[in-house]
């Protein structure tokens, strides 16, 4: 039968912060799946800072958005019509098409839909977020039970996730940084860290030596710039950064100067190691089991902002980048 979907287009790549004029909204049509299709209509769609580097024309490790095309990624859908055998109208199914009110996918993963849990989890605390938190601190930081943990962005889809883990796991002091007093409030009254301060409020240096005097051994890297520098400077021998990403520097017409104590890593033993999700989802299903069972017994919790409408995805992604959510953002259509 096929369906008219709106869709959103990238229609300027940004130079800085991205405006309302980098968006395009389209309707078009979508036609009925063939074999090995469904058609999905869209409930939740995410937006994540990697999109923002994926709006400029450079080479990196996804390909950029291509101009007047549908922007995309994660989405969860409920299927509207199906040329899969096994797969029914009203299954949940997770995508890479969102930006849109319907797609048309070959590509998905079917969801069981879990009882009280909206879908929305599969983006966030169930979704890539989550393995991100998890592979990176306890894969690439290699977290060990006793050690103390910093972990910048706290108050975030993956901040938030990984700070819990390294506290569920035995940190002896787990200390984010957020933008706001109450998202460190969330950190400390919420989710358990042991400590937290406003990165506005002064020196990150500063603040980060006064909520951990006697050091750190890891630190979950996803601001870069200042913060990297402190945790360097703050971080024990043989001391580790997974370094996950730098919203801060994302949106710079000029990137900032980068830390200036990297002589540091040498007396200090230091272990810096980037890493990118894609290649860790052998990891999923594990990461699904350990963090599920945390979340069904409230061990673990999981905020969410939520946005809605699909017009104003573009709204809910600049204010992810500026950091106006807490936990999770995701936009429900």
């Amino acid at each position: 039968m096929g369906v008219t979907a709106r869709e959103i287009r990238l229609a300027a790549r940004p130079s800085g912060w991205p405006t309302d004029e980098n968006f395009a909204f389209a309707d078009v049509e979508v036609p009925s799946p063939g074999a090995g299709e469904l058609l999905v209509r869209n409930t939740f769609m995410s937006v994540d800072p990697y999109m923002r580097g994926r709006m400029n024309d450079v080479k990196s490790y996804t390909p950029p958005f291509e101009l007047g095309k549908a922007l995309e990624g994660g989405a969860v859908g409920e299927v509207v019509e199906s040329g899969v055998d096994g797969v029914a109208t009203g299954d949940l199914v997770l995508h890479n098409a969102g930006w849109r009110s319907h797609a048309l996918v070959s590509q998905y993963t079917p969801l069981t839909p879990i009882e009280g849990v909206s879908p929305s989890r599969f983006l966030g605390a169930l979704g890539m977020p989550a393995l991100t938190a998890y592979v990176g601190l306890l894969d690439i930081a290699r977290f060990t039970p006793g050690e103390a943990v910093f972990v910048s962005g706290a108050a975030g889809a993956v901040g938030s996730v990984a700070g819990q883990i390294a506290r569920l796991k035995g940190a002896s002091r787990v200390i984010g940084s957020a933008g706001s007093a109450e998202k460190v409030a969330h950190l400390t009254d919420d989710l358990g860290f042991d400590a937290a301060f406003n990165y506005r409020d002064g020196d990150v240096g500063e603040l980060l030596a006064q909520a951990a005097p006697d050091g750190i051994d890891v630190y979950f890297d996803n601001v870069g710039g200042d913060h990297l520098q402190a945790a360097i400077d703050a971080l024990r021998t043989n001391g580790r950064v997974a370094v996950c990403g730098s919203i801060s520097m994302y949106n710079e017409k000029q990137p900032p100067p980068g830390p200036r104590n990297l002589h540091l890593l040498v007396g200090k033993r230091l272990t810096l190691r980037g890493f990118i999700i894609l290649d860790h989802y052998d990891r999923f299903g594990a990461m699904a089991e350990e963090v599920g069972q945390w979340l069904a017994n409230g061990e673990l919790v999981a905020e969410e902002t939520v946005v809605d409408g699909l017009d104003n995805a573009p709204a809910a992604f600049v204010g992810m980048l500026r950091g106006e959510n807490t936990g999770k953002m995701v936009v429900r259509l």
